[in-house]
């Protein structure tokens, strides 16, 4: 499945998204120049698939509703003798055929996303975020372009879990992703990496981008725990990489450290550095 998702992700949408309705004209114009004589109904899951897998599952269910629809229209004009009760009997049994790639992609994905995801925040978890960083490291190698390593520890966690107990901690975490994934793009990542650590990866951003973003991150998180009276700050270190040959596991050590360096110097701050290593 990631080899079969690699491949996917190689050609874009629309070209997939053509190749399976030329797939499906294909076996449509097979089905009905053969009439009753021979059953395609095997062929028309490839398009379903080539859709659902390109895609996502509803877009695949429908895709399975307009084959339905199409082999429908075949079987009414090739055998005028079926009664009507045949012909929608007929129907619902390839639409249920139909259906079986849109509803196991369906699974699929609700599988892996259970196998990326932070349970209690619904932030996407330390593997799934690591693999993201490997692709943005091999991106920003290829096109030179920059991108941005956050780390984010919740000082004296430990001591506000402790005191205020485990459900205060759990809607703690919460709102610090929920604060953390409104205030930032679209295409940026947020992870749970730890007990009380977020991590985030900013692509194509700059250290003058960066210290923007995170400093208006910083305030939001602030102004958030001060209105609700939350005894609670936040250590952060960020780092920028141009274009860099390095490992995930060293990229993370090197934020991870610095947000330590700020942990240890009175907590509360923000420390941002730059890797131009080749």
């Amino acid at each position: 499945m990631v080899h079969l998702n690699s491949m996917i992700e190689q050609v874009s949408k629309p070209v997939w998204l053509l190749m399976g309705l030329i797939l499906l004209c294909g076996v449509t114009i097979a089905d009905y120049a053969t009439g009753s004589e021979l059953s395609f109904s095997l062929f028309y899951l490839l398009p379903i698939a080539i859709i659902s897998l390109t895609f996502n599952a509803t877009v695949g269910v429908a895709m399975a509703f307009i084959s339905a629809a199409i082999w429908l229209f075949i079987e009414v004009t090739t055998t005028k003798e079926i009664n009507s009760f045949v012909h929608l009997w007929n129907t619902i049994i390839r639409l249920g055929f139909f259906l079986l790639p849109a509803l196991l992609l369906r699974a699929v994905e609700r599988e892996r996303m259970l196998a990326r995801t932070d349970f209690m925040t619904g932030a996407i978890n330390t593997r799934y975020f690591n693999e993201l960083l490997q692709r943005e490291i091999d991106r920003s190698n290829r096109y030179a372009r920059p991108f941005t390593v956050v780390f984010i520890d919740l000082d004296n966690f430990k001591v506000i879990n402790d005191t205020f107990g485990h459900t205060f901690g759990d809607t703690l975490l919460q709102t610090i992703a929920d604060t953390l994934k409104r205030n930032l793009r679209k295409t940026d990542l947020v992870a749970r990496v730890g007990g009380d650590e977020f991590a985030i990866l900013l692509p194509e951003t700059d250290e003058a981008a960066a210290r923007v973003a995170i400093s208006n991150l910083f305030r939001k998180m602030s102004d958030g725990t001060n209105d609700k009276r939350w005894p609670v700050t936040f250590s952060v270190g960020v780092l920028t990489m141009n274009a860099p040959s390095i490992s995930v596991d060293k990229t993370l050590s090197i934020v991870d450290k610095m947000m330590y360096q700020v942990k240890n110097s009175g907590k509360n701050n923000i420390r941002y550095a730059t890797y131009d290593h080749k």
